[in-house]
């Protein structure tokens, strides 16, 4: 297992490399938004290759598949056209002129690294193989709903901002009206129901793999996600104090009672 992993690692550094060193003459650090998912499919397809998937490995893998490329070309979509997103634009302007460089293991490396460790479930998966049992019907119902509601989240949110609205106007419709961060609820959804798949193969010899979507609730609701972009969207969109104070932040749930929705 131990070489499957560092295969897995070198795969993500290698996907890493060529996209930082196109990120420079672009100027567009982002580019390592565009490529997440990618990194962490990559390794998981070099694990498949290199050893032989039992019928969970593939359905965690056809899973884990499904949800990258789909966020893919969502990212991908979305980005087109507009440039470095403005959160790497500040990391540019504190680090000064050799951001080039220090790109290279502040984003690059560093997310590569990342997205290895999420993708542990799969390689836990494949050095545990076992037949499928109830926990795995558990985990992979999971993983699919929370892929579904992410999209849908996502859907929601494009069509808004394709659509005709007022300057400052909050999104609070569908799922945005239970929660201010549906897409990244579905995201851990994706992942603990793949961490369940693995404590399903491996029991407690795999309960290293639950790393992946313990790290990733932590970065979507600590570092990347919530706290990011709600520091400072209240002073940009006052109608979105309202929202908040109505709406939950990540679990969906029932809006409280009381504010005017945001138009």
């Amino acid at each position: 297992m131990m070489t499957l992993a560092a295969l897995g690692l070198l795969v993500s550094l290698a996907v890493a490399l060529p996209v930082w060193a196109l990120s420079l003459p672009l100027r567009d650090a982002s580019l390592a938004d565009r490529i997440w998912s990618l990194l962490i499919a990559a390794p998981v397809l070099a694990y498949a290759w290199a050893s032989a998937p039992d019928p969970r490995s593939m359905l965690m893998l056809a899973l884990l598949l499904a949800w990258a490329v789909r966020l893919a070309v969502y990212i991908g979509l979305r980005n087109r056209g507009h440039g470095e997103d403005r959160r790497y634009r500040a990391m540019r302007e504190r680090h000064g002129p050799g951001f080039g460089f220090k790109s290279l293991y502040l984003v690059f490396g560093l997310q590569a690294v990342l997205a290895w460790i999420v993708g542990w479930p799969v390689l836990a998966a494949l050095a545990h193989p076992a037949p499928l049992a109830a926990l795995d019907i558990a985990g992979a119902l999971i993983a699919a709903a929370g892929l579904a509601v992410e999209a849908l989240a996502d859907a929601q949110l494009a069509r808004f901002r394709r659509g005709q609205r007022s300057e400052g106007a909050v999104m609070d419709r569908g799922l945005w009206a239970w929660s201010r961060h549906p897409n990244y609820f579905g995201e851990a959804c994706v992942w603990w129901g793949l961490g369940l798949m693995a404590l399903s193969a491996g029991g407690w010899a795999a309960a290293w793999s639950l790393a992946s979507p313990v790290m990733m609730t932590v970065l979507l609701l600590k570092v990347s996600g919530v706290v990011l972009l709600e520091q400072d969207i209240a002073e940009r969109r006052p109608a979105y104090r309202d929202y908040a104070a109505r709406t939950s932040a990540f679990i969906p749930w029932p809006p409280r009672r009381g504010g005017q929705r945001a138009s």
